[in-house]
């Protein structure tokens, strides 16, 4: 079983026993999802931004203008810390200090470079639109070479990682369970609405297979 080595930075130590350092669990809990956070300072700031993302074995590809300050101010840096994180439920006990939540979140360390060439550019953007809605590139108009050089898109290179996982239910304390208090937990999941067409053409269009298929599945 691959695994992270533990060091100062990735290190979990508040809820030791929620921690792991599985390469396969915290790749997991990245290809579950497509929206990060990624942390940069900017003028002596901290900032934390959400981003579309997606994943090709130790790599974590992200996009944006090539104004675009976080991934401008990154560049600059050579690194930064990235967090993906999923609400799966709500806990909630007898008292308010035993509130909780269940989820699944994944902090990343590592390093950064400017993808330069078109094609690979080309390459990771349909990897980020399919990370949203599977063979949705497939479907799209190509793009255009001005849309291409105003796109910054940027690798980032996992070199360690921790991930924190609660998926159990109230810890309350002994005395509180005889309380006349409602406890248990409310489970959370993202789901998908039926698909609504855009003005113009697409109000006449049959909805394409692969989004219905993506419904359904999210629903």
């Amino acid at each position: 079983m691959e695994a992270y080595q533990k060091s100062k930075l990735n290190r979990v130590k508040r809820g030791q026993n929620r921690a792991t350092y599985d390469v396969e669990k915290i790749n997991s809990i990245l290809d579950a999802g497509f929206l990060c956070y990624v942390g940069y300072i900017y003028e002596g700031k901290p900032i934390t931004i959400p981003m579309a993302y997606t994943r090709r074995d130790d790599k974590i590809y992200i996009h944006g203008s090539t104004a675009n300050r976080m991934l401008v101010s990154i560049l600059n840096s050579g690194e930064t810390s990235i967090t993906v994180m999923h609400l799966d439920g709500l806990v909630l006990a007898r008292s308010g200090f035993h509130h909780s939540v269940n989820y699944r979140s994944v902090t990343l360390f590592g390093s950064l470079k400017k993808i330069e060439k078109d094609a690979e550019k080309t390459a990771i953007l349909e990897w980020i639109v399919n990370q949203m809605v599977p063979n949705q590139w497939n479907s799209l108009r190509p793009m255009h070479q001005k849309e291409l050089d105003r796109t910054l898109v940027v690798e980032f290179t996992i070199e360690t990682a921790s991930a924190k996982v609660r998926d159990v239910g109230v810890n309350d304390e002994p005395e509180d369970y005889n309380c006349d208090v409602w406890a248990g937990i409310v489970p959370i999941k993202q789901v998908a609405e039926y698909p609504i067409a855009d003005e113009g053409k697409p109000k006449n269009m049959e909805i394409p297979k692969h989004i219905l298929d993506y419904y359904e599945a999210n629903k």
